[in-house]
């Protein structure tokens, strides 16, 4: 072999070398790390091929620290491949601890399809727990003598972990509701009677399941003002 080639190979096996012995040590921080806090994750084989396919190492090995440290073992494959899709890794993994600590039975595929739905899983997950409050805008109807009564209403709602995927949104439920209090107004034999018993509206509401097919629950409707 002439001496030319075989000087030629050696230079471009030290710069493979070199490259590979300066990525090692950008994640050598790293890799210790994960080690001490018990995640295995090895040097070669996981940190530097995830930046070889350009996949952010901490992030990942950031987010299984954490998950484990709060007792959640969760598979780097499934966290690098919900990263390339386009999700948010960390906001996954916050949402899954906190419905552990919940008890809200939650799984990560469910928790990166609603992530990745456009549905931010962990404010969800929350919302699970402490049920939001929406006030409607005033809502104007006209009871069966012809008088006009104007009402607005505070609706209460818990999020539904199994139907954030495809359930439509606040909009829908404050729509649903200011129709359903234009009804029940509407079917009312006098202003004089929605006045005085204000609370059969949000009981009649309240009955009609408006919550079919949206990512939430009707915890309570409350009829916040009615003049």
């Amino acid at each position: 072999m002439p001496a030319n080639l075989i000087i030629l190979i050696g230079i471009i096996a030290g710069v493979v070398i070199l490259v590979i012995l300066v990525m090692a040590a950008q994640v050598l921080g790293l890799w210790i790390t994960a080690r001490f806090a018990g995640v295995k994750v090895r040097l070669f084989g996981d940190l530097i091929a995830m930046r070889l396919r350009r996949v952010p190492a901490a992030e990942i090995v950031n987010a299984r620290i954490t998950a484990a440290k709060a007792g959640l073992m969760l598979d780097q494959d499934k966290l690098e491949a919900h990263y390339l899709a386009g999700g948010d890794v960390t906001r996954v993994v916050n949402a899954l601890i906190s419905a552990d600590k919940a008890g809200i039975p939650l799984t990560f595929e469910r928790a990166a399809a609603i992530d990745l739905a456009g549905r931010y899983v962990l404010e969800a997950v929350q919302m699970s727990v402490s049920p939001k409050l929406i006030e409607t805008p005033p809502i104007a109807a006209v009871a069966k003598n012809g008088v006009q009564v104007i009402a607005t209403a505070r609706v209460t709602v818990r999020a539904d972990i199994n139907k954030l995927v495809g359930g439509a949104g606040e909009e829908t439920v404050i729509a649903r509701v200011g129709e359903g209090i234009v009804t029940t107004i509407g079917s009312a034999e006098s202003h004089e009677e929605v006045l005085e018993n204000p609370d059969k509206i949000s009981q009649t509401v309240l009955g009609k399941g408006l919550d079919a097919g949206t990512a939430f629950e009707i915890v309570s409707i409350d009829i916040a003002d009615v003049d």
